[in-house]
């Protein structure tokens, strides 16, 4: 019986070794084929397939799945419009009509809802399967603001969930590259996606991008970049340079050297035309500048109003 209980758990020790040197050659096969062919290449959805038969729970195949169809979902087109941006992206092909109005060509990607639809549930399955991987849950967050484009609504919902989840939880947090994911590293990485939807430029991208930045407000009163952010949002989107001030202020009352709010606080005060103002911030540009290229561009512009009359 001891010979036979022996051969069972030998037998059993050579599939379990036998399943595991499988699993890293699936993952072998898959990343010396997506390199030469791409993430959606010929034959990667069979081996695709095959992994998944044997290692369903595999992240690494799921994550394989998710780049096969997200590769698959896309496609791109030609689009006309009148405006100067969409998207934030220049046009391809700038062009006006007889009259003058602008017919700007612009290229875009059409998503196939059901290939997006398998996408993201691959994502899920990741992240349902290792929650604290915070890569899969971004992830998700991209492609939706890849899928929505100007009305980032299903993008800030995972987001606000991400962020209550961070701050109410506490998780440790999982991301290939930062380690650990403390408070400054998932701030940078919210701001990511605040830069996206400001870059956006949209109504709608515009309120993600002040939702957002007060979101985070809220857990961090005091944080420059989401106090940046709100003096952006009224200096660009709402035109009011009060407020915008107000913001930029407050970041250089404790961070004198916050690049950011000088240069904003520059454009601001010559938007405004006030000399004064300008010759303020522009002082502090010249003090605090990391480039040299900041710094000499401030001088030459506080010759010139130096050197107006008054």
């Amino acid at each position: 019986m001891k010979r036979i209980a022996f051969a069972l758990s030998a037998l059993l020790l050579s599939i379990t070794l036998a399943a595991q040197t499988t699993q890293e050659e699936f993952q072998k096969r898959y990343e010396l084929l997506s390199g030469r062919l791409g993430p959606g290449g010929v034959g990667i959805e069979t081996l695709i397939n095959k992994w998944e038969a044997a290692f369903p729970d595999d992240c690494n195949m799921l994550e394989a799945k998710y780049s096969y169809y997200i590769s698959k979902c896309t496609s791109s087109k030609v689009i006309k419009l009148s405006q100067d941006k969409y998207l934030g992206n220049d046009p391809i092909l700038p062009m006006k009509d007889s009259t003058g109005v602008a017919q700007n060509f612009f290229e875009d990607l059409e998503y196939n809802d059901s290939l997006f639809t398998l996408a993201v549930k691959s994502l899920d399955k990741a992240i349902s399967l290792r929650p604290k991987r915070l890569d899969y849950r971004l992830a998700k967050v991209s492609s939706y603001i890849g899928y929505e484009k100007e009305s980032p609504d299903m993008a800030m919902q995972d987001l606000k969930a991400i962020i209550d989840y961070n701050y109410s939880s506490k998780p440790t947090w999982e991301y290939p590259g930062i380690n650990p994911v403390d408070n400054e590293a998932f701030c940078s990485l919210i701001q990511d996606y605040c830069y996206s939807f400001f870059r956006i430029g949209s109504a709608q991208s515009a309120e993600a991008f002040r939702d957002l930045s007060e979101k985070m407000l809220s857990f961090n009163p005091n944080q420059p970049l989401y106090l940046d952010n709100m003096g952006s949002y009224y200096l660009v989107f709402q035109k009011d340079s009060k407020k915008a001030l107000k913001y930029y202020n407050k970041v250089l009352k404790k961070h004198p050297d916050d690049i950011t709010a000088i240069r904003n606080c520059v454009v601001l005060a010559r938007k405004d035309k006030n000399v004064k103002l300008e010759k303020k911030y522009l002082e502090m540009m010249v003090r605090y500048a990391r480039a040299e290229s900041d710094r000499l561009s401030a001088e030459g512009r506080l010759t010139v109003l130096n050197s107006q009359k008054k």
